[in-house]
């Protein structure tokens, strides 16, 4: 039998009549109810101290909870065997469900250990009522800001955009700024979502809302958040930069939790459907001065669906003064990069060199590059700062070479002179004859080969002999080499070195016979053996 649920509006007015002295067959035709219902409902009014003759002000809402609560009482059953067969598993689908298997997944596991007992619907009233499957959670409205505190920023998806240039289609992106107080609203397209496009958008929305807000809130977009986490986020490095150039906070939401910044989430599909889509647009410029106007116009001046106020009117009356200055000069968007320095004391970034101290060939150190700095560090410690150059230019700092390879390095010839000056007159004489000429950088290796001489024999033995090859108009280093070992080997052993001192004889020294070898033993040696007589 169906029975149909009394509502508190037909109790009251049941109760009202009956007061009146209405009868009970009376009252069930004026209520549209069964006789016997309201002699029920009368009866336990009764019960619970109304009194027929008293006025109508017995019935208020303490009563008739009371009236319902003895009429409906409380509903008491027995579990069929398949919700307790659900009942002794909990444990295993409460697991399953918190390792994101689905319902159907674990329904066949369930029956496959309860030899199909449970049907799925009695799985799927017990995980909802007792697990909390499938219930949505409750939310906690937030009360906005003070007016010009915070915007909202999200990137999202607007479509396919053409190229007119090339031809090309391409996806375009959103970076949608939203005013918390006001909800007005900034829109800058992109093709991609990298630090340099990010920090463009952030710098037409400056200018677009008339100043900077004090705290930012975005998504935990790549080229913003390098780890993200709820209470400790790691921005990147570069946006880190911009945050204390523009002087802003910035305070990204948690991960997959969209509530957090539901202000400007809501607006993605807004911007989608009212801006973009079905719109022709000539480039991405020509979509980027349209999408401005439109903010200006249709998502400015709209009766906005919460705060029901145009966000354009509420921006400038209540936010626009608060807002920090807009910046006066661009930002310069640096680049980094980890490189490692090679052999020839340089790295490479930009497509240009720039060298580093000896010290630190073979490792890795960090470029921040802007456009006119290079600042290179190792360990978070500034080494060397270059002008930045241009692809294929080199930036070479002599001070970072060994003295010996930095004259080589920078062909400083002056340098190589004043060695050749300390060495003697006459080699001095000889490297100025060694320079004297066209291509004075071929002839460096001479001077280098005859400065190697000076520190191999003395100063002194090279001197004489570069006294001598000059007396004889001879240019020659190699001549130099040869004359030098020459005096040496014509120097007897009793002579002392030169600079004096005393000759120490050597403890294994033995004659020259010791190592001569005899006429038969070179025979053999060569394979030459006399006729057998």
């Amino acid at each position: 039998m169906a029975y149909r649920e009394v509502s508190v509006v037909e109790i009251r007015e049941v109760l009202r009549l009956w007061l009146k002295g209405i009868g009970f067959r009376a009252i069930a035709r004026l209520t549209s109810s069964d006789r016997k219902t309201v002699r029920h409902y009368t009866e336990h009014a009764t019960a619970l101290g109304v009194s027929r003759t008293g006025g109508e002000e017995q019935i208020d809402d303490e009563l008739i909870s009371a009236l319902i609560s003895a009429i409906q009482p409380e509903r008491v059953g027995v579990r069929g065997e398949a919700w307790q067969a659900c009942e002794a598993e909990r444990e295993s689908i409460k697991n399953w469900l918190e390792d994101d298997l689905t319902l159907t997944k674990v329904h066949e596991l369930l029956n496959r250990q309860r030899h199909g007992l449970v049907p799925y619907r009695t799985l799927h009233r017990f995980a909802r009522e007792e697990l909390g499957f499938g219930k949505r959670r409750t939310t906690i409205r937030v009360d906005d800001c003070e007016p010009g505190q915070e915007v909202q920023v999200d990137f999202g998806l607007m479509g396919m955009l053409t190229e007119p240039e090339v031809g090309q289609r391409r996806k375009v992106w959103a970076l949608i700024f939203t005013a918390v107080s006001s909800r007005h609203q900034f829109v800058h397209l992109a093709y991609r979502q990298t630090l340099e496009d990010v920090i463009e958008g952030f710098e037409a929305a400056w200018a677009f809302f008339g100043g900077v807000f004090h705290v930012v809130i975005p998504d935990n977009v790549k080229a913003i958040v390098a780890s993200a986490d709820p209470l400790e986020p790691r921005f990147t490095e570069g946006f880190l930069e911009y945050m204390q150039a523009r002087d802003f906070v910035t305070d990204p939401t948690r991960i997959r939790s969209p509530r957090d910044k539901g202000r400007v989430e809501r607006a993605v599909p807004y911007v989608r459907e009212s801006f973009f889509k079905g719109e022709t647009f000539f480039g991405l410029e020509d979509a980027r001065a349209r999408a401005r106007q439109w903010c200006l116009s249709t998502a400015g001046l709209r009766d906005h669906g919460t705060t029901h106020r145009r966000p354009l009117e509420v921006f400038e009356a209540e936010e626009k003064s608060r807002l920090a200055p807009v910046p006066t000069e661009p930002y310069d968007v640096p680049e980094y990069a980890d490189v490692t320095v090679h052999d020839d004391q340089h790295i490479v970034i930009g497509k240009a060199l720039y060298s580093v101290p000896e010290v630190y060939v073979g490792q890795e150190v960090h470029v921040r590059m802007d456009r006119s700095l290079v600042r290179i560090s190792h360990r978070r410690m500034v080494i060397k700062v270059h002008a930045r150059q241009p692809p294929g230019g080199r930036s070479t700092d002599p001070a970072d070479f060994p003295e010996h390879k930095g004259i080589y390095a920078r062909r400083d010839q002056e340098a190589l002179r004043r060695r050749a000056e300390a060495a003697g007159p006459s080699v001095a004489e000889y490297a100025r004859r060694l320079l004297d000429g066209p291509a004075p950088w071929q002839r460096m290796r001479a001077l280098y080969r005859l400065l190697g001489l000076t520190q191999r024999f003395g100063g002194e033995r090279v001197d004489r002999a570069c006294e001598l090859a000059l007396s004889l108009d001879v240019v020659d280093v190699t001549r130099i080499e040869r004359m030098v070992r020459a005096a040496l080997e014509q120097q007897t052993p009793e002579e002392p070195p030169p600079g004096g001192g005393v000759v120490i004889p050597l403890r294994f020294a033995r004659p020259s016979s010791h190592f001569a070898v005899s006429g038969r033993a070179r025979a053999e040696k060569e394979g030459v053996h006399d006729e057998p007589r």
